[in-house]
């Protein structure tokens, strides 16, 4: 169990990783890469490769082993410098003597260490049984690439707002997977999740933050088509994020199907499926190079791994962020899994919003965005409906409130995601 002293400690830092994370991936889709001195911006070719993000996401989550093995490291030191820890006693003079006038009798000289989990996982995910955890990391994989590839079409703020479409998708497969009973409020919340999306969503598409204003030097014509382009485009990096939800769920709902049919660390997960999603997208990423990315279509497009590569090591400013993301993914994990074990589902929705919020303003101050009212009321109604649905607020007819104790939708030891 978390100290309560290192809990403040913890959400802030799991605040500053989880913010990071949007914030350097959009930082990163704002890098020209070709054509940067061209006059016309329309020409100018910036880094979109989601494919790659989503590799390097997974290389943050692979780094947890590294947490593992210092836990465990650190586990053994403990247990050699006090054996007591590791379940043993000592023995006093008393009971030695005694049992040298009963060598042969069955009475054990050592008590027997609490039950604890020191092997591998077991249920489900024993032995080759791991193998499971691929099926959520290939979740991972098409949900990421899709947010990463809607990301560089809106802005970032949208981007983390859209997000909170996860909430509709998770209450529907939960109660078609796993059987969970939603009441009449929390099917009111979902609706109201829609609309708060919606407008979140409309807000982007009626003022589309990208190329603003770039294109006064050309004809009126012209600049009327590229609005145009700049809507349709936040148009369908909104339908692409809130897409992506689907498979997030679909993880989730998974992770917990997995998780209450085994013994295994949360940590571990992320460290496996890391794994799985690393190898799952390098070969994914090889097919695509050679199928999509040496066409001359495809060329210098977000499959073609070559280029990917090429653009990374050669921008630095591409490159070292990419360290900083492998960085604070692997951090937000680690940080949010520890706050998840010791906070209630209440304060990690707040938790949630106030990265939102700090990715808005932080975003806002930057100049990636121009402030929009109707993404406030949009993100107002996603934050309300959200905490209605998670019962943090009551709801505001009587007839709504449920007799019993509402049970938390995913209640088994919550992974973290970017």
């Amino acid at each position: 169990m978390t100290s309560k002293a290192l809990i403040p400690f913890l959400v802030a830092m799991m605040l500053l990783t989880g913010v990071c994370n949007t914030l350097l991936t959009k930082y990163q889709d704002n890098q020209c890469v070709r054509n940067c001195d061209d006059p016309d911006p329309k020409n100018r070719k910036t880094f979109e490769q989601p494919v790659l993000q989503t590799a390097q996401m997974f290389v943050g989550e692979v780094g947890c082993w590294l947490v593992v093995g210092l836990m465990k490291a650190y586990q053994h030191f403990v247990n050699r410098k006090h054996p007591s820890a590791d379940g043993y006693q000592a023995v006093s003079d008393g009971d030695a003597e005694a049992n040298e006038d009963g060598a042969n009798s069955e009475q054990p000289l050592i008590a027997a260490a609490p039950s604890k989990r020191t092997g591998g996982p077991d249920g489900l995910l024993r032995g080759f049984g791991i193998l499971l955890l691929a099926l959520p990391a290939i979740c991972d994989i098409l949900g990421t690439t899709l947010v990463n590839a809607g990301l560089f079409m809106v802005a970032a703020s949208i981007y983390q707002m859209t997000r909170g479409a996860l909430v509709l998708f998770v209450g529907i497969f939960s109660v078609v997977f796993i059987r969970r009973h939603l009441y009449l409020f929390q099917w009111i919340s979902l609706v109201g999740v829609v609309l708060g999306v919606a407008l979140v969503g409309l807000a982007g598409v009626i003022w589309p933050d990208a190329k603003a204003e770039v294109t006064d030097a050309l004809s009126r014509a012209a600049a009327e088509d590229d609005a145009t382009a700049e809507a349709l485009r936040a148009a369908l990096g909104v339908v692409l994020i809130a897409g992506a939800q689907i498979f997030t769920a679909t993880q989730f709902v998974l992770e917990e199907f997995l998780l209450e049919r085994s013994s295994i660390e949360p940590i571990e997960v992320v460290g496996w499926e890391g794994l799985f999603g690393l190898a799952v997208t390098l070969i994914g990423m090889l097919v695509l190079h050679f199928v999509i990315g040496e066409t001359d279509a495809g060329r210098y497009g977000m499959f073609d791994m070559v280029e990917g590569f090429r653009e990374m090591m050669e921008y630095k400013a591409i490159g070292i962020t990419s360290i900083f993301v492998m960085l604070s993914i692997g951090g937000f994990n680690f940080f949010g899994l520890s706050v998840t074990r010791s906070v209630s589902s209440t304060a990690r929705s707040t938790i949630d919003s106030c990265r939102t919020l700090f990715i808005w303003i932080v975003s806002l101050g930057l100049g990636w965005e121009r402030f929009k009212w109707l993404q406030v009321v949009g993100f107002a109604t996603l934050v309300y409906f959200t905490f209605l649905f998670n019962g943090i607020v009551q709801p505001p007819f009587a007839f709504l409130r449920p007799r019993e104790e509402v049970e938390e939708l995913l209640p088994e030891e919550p992974i973290e995601h970017s």
